[in-house]
């Protein structure tokens, strides 16, 4: 086994460990759950014993995480650098969310784009909570003010944009796939 590998073993092992442990459960318990033997888990956990990936699933499923979240590398990328738009006025932190959606953190400088081909339309929904100033939603023929602690929900079938009013806006939204593709740029997504 490579480096790497037992390095990732010995993660998968602790977090096993430190997910049982959250849940306030013995090997017993997590025995039960997981249709495996109280002596297999302590072996897996403590390293003698090699993880079979059907056992590794039923882990997960007991443990009430993916299989991608027990077997997820340390990540390197845990500090993040803000991209500029400078055309929409946009600073974006991108964060890491479920598969298929996207997390992120938007500073709005300037009030919404103007203009016939201001709005768009794709599929999917939207969902963002203002952090700090107060943003202006164009939705089809609507313009709503949505204030600090707010929270806006939306198919984006509608035509739509956002801008902040009244100085500089920070937003928390929720994409989904279709709308992440729509509204961050492929470099801005992590």
């Amino acid at each position: 086994m490579t480096q790497e590998g037992a390095d990732l073993d010995s993660l998968v092992r602790k977090r096993i460990r430190a997910l049982r442990a959250a849940h306030g459960w013995s090997l017993d318990d997590l025995a039960g759950r997981s249709h495996l033997s109280p002596s297999t888990l302590s072996r897996i956990e403590t390293g003698h014993r090699r993880i079979a990936l059907d056992q590794l699933t039923a882990i997960a499923r007991a443990l009430s995480t993916s299989l991608d979240q027990l077997v997820e590398t340390e990540a390197d990328d845990v500090v993040s650098n803000p991209t500029y738009d400078p055309a929409r006025s946009l600073t974006q932190w991108a964060l890491r969310g479920e598969p298929g959606v996207t997390v992120a953190r938007m500073r709005l400088t300037g009030p919404p784009p103007q203009g016939p081909t201001a709005l768009k339309a794709h599929p999917g929904r939207e969902w963002f909570t203002v952090l700090s100033g107060t943003v202006e939603l164009l939705l089809g023929e609507r313009r709503l003010r949505v204030e600090e602690r707010q929270a806006a929900e939306f198919p984006t079938m509608l035509p739509h944009a956002l801008g902040a009013i009244g100085g500089p806006a920070e937003i928390l939204g929720i994409f989904d796939r279709d709308a992440q593709r729509n509204h961050l740029r492929e470099g801005d997504r992590t």
